[in-house]
């Protein structure tokens, strides 16, 4: 069974580009990006192609902390009580983060890099150890965004000592708008961006008609014990976002529990009982990558009464033993076709 979500207001002024839809792909980031394209050809790919790369690489050199000689990494590594201007994308994500992580009451947290690495998760970790109990207490002290000083006004983040910055819950999310934006001001409005499963449509494709896309979804919402799968559910993404957090993304499993690597910056631990997937569409893929990150560590119950009370559009996917189950927010239920 198959149903379509369309936004509930159209971008004025988009008009069919004609010509072919054209992709590129590659790598960065630690993962895949794709672009689709319409229009006349008249900017060469090599270009486009070598334009992608530009912001991608941009947000590596600030935001990985599996680069050494990032900016999040000379943040991470600078003594205490020292303050440290930040360029215009990475003041940019911190901000949207400090302010998902204020409205969540910590669920997403930036500075959650001490648990991430305690748990293998981070660049130079391997997951599948439990951590002591000893040591998970001491980074919790040592972690949290509470702790962190933001000047917004001058872009300036101040580093209290020991505090390391983990982005990965964002910069994906960001990376996407940042391709997206790039593109449009090169003159190609209509497109659609991926980098690791976060997408962003922007107008539409040649023949008019928007991009689809298909929610992410476990095993593909397949059945369990004889119960239905859940329906294949295509997005038009019309100046729309789309984020997506689950279990299955990655994790280890130890004594019959899996520990995804997501984690609960309010126990230091790895989320428990969160449900198998969620996802957020928003205008904004940078808020939607950190919003689907909080609502996955608040869990099913908490975290839909969170996004119906913010109206967000959002599904989540539980996992039972008579299979997957869904509920939709509202705000995603009304863009149901």
């Amino acid at each position: 069974m198959n149903r379509v979500l369309v936004p509930l207001a159209l971008s004025p002024g988009t008009a069919p580009p004609g010509g072919a839809v054209r992709h590129l792909h590659g790598a960065s980031m630690g993962t895949s990006w794709s672009v689709r394209l319409a229009g006349d050809g008249r900017i060469a790919i090599a270009d486009i192609e070598a334009l992608v790369r530009r912001e991608l690489d941009a947000v590596i050199a600030q935001m990985s902390t599996w680069e050494p000689g990032s900016d999040i990494s000379r943040f991470n590594a600078a003594p205490a009580g020292s303050w440290h201007a930040l360029p215009a994308a990475f003041a940019t994500v911190v901000d949207c983060a400090l302010t998902v992580a204020a409205q969540s009451g910590g669920a997403f947290d930036p500075a959650v890099g001490p648990l991430v690495d305690l748990w293998g998760f981070g660049p130079h970790g391997r997951p599948g150890t439990i951590p002591p109990e000893a040591e998970l207490q001491r980074l919790r002290a040592q972690a949290g965004w509470r702790r962190l000083e933001f000047d917004r006004a001058g872009r300036r983040l101040r580093q209290p000592g020991g505090v390391r910055l983990d982005l990965s819950g964002i910069a994906k999310g960001y990376a996407v708008d940042a391709v997206a934006a790039a593109l449009a001001r090169a003159g190609i409005g209509n497109c659609l961006v991926e980098v690791g499963g976060e997408l962003r449509g922007s107008g539409v494709k040649p023949d008019g008609t928007p991009w689809w896309v298909e929610l992410e979804q476990p095993s593909h919402g397949a059945g369990e014990n004889g119960a239905p799968a859940l329906p294949r559910t295509l997005l038009a993404l019309h100046g729309l976002a789309v984020a997506t957090s689950g279990d299955y993304r990655r994790f280890f499993d130890r004594a019959g529990r899996r520990y995804a690597h997501t984690i609960d910056p309010r126990t230091g631990c790895p989320v428990e009982h969160a449900p198998a997937s969620v996802a957020v569409v928003h205008p904004e893929c940078m808020a939607a990558d950190a919003l689907a990150t909080a609502l996955t560590v608040l869990g099913l119950d908490e975290g839909e009464r969170w996004a119906r009370r913010h109206g967000l559009a959002a599904r989540f996917i539980a996992r039972g033993e008579g299979g997957f189950t869904e509920i939709l927010t509202p705000a995603l239920a009304a863009m149901l076709e």
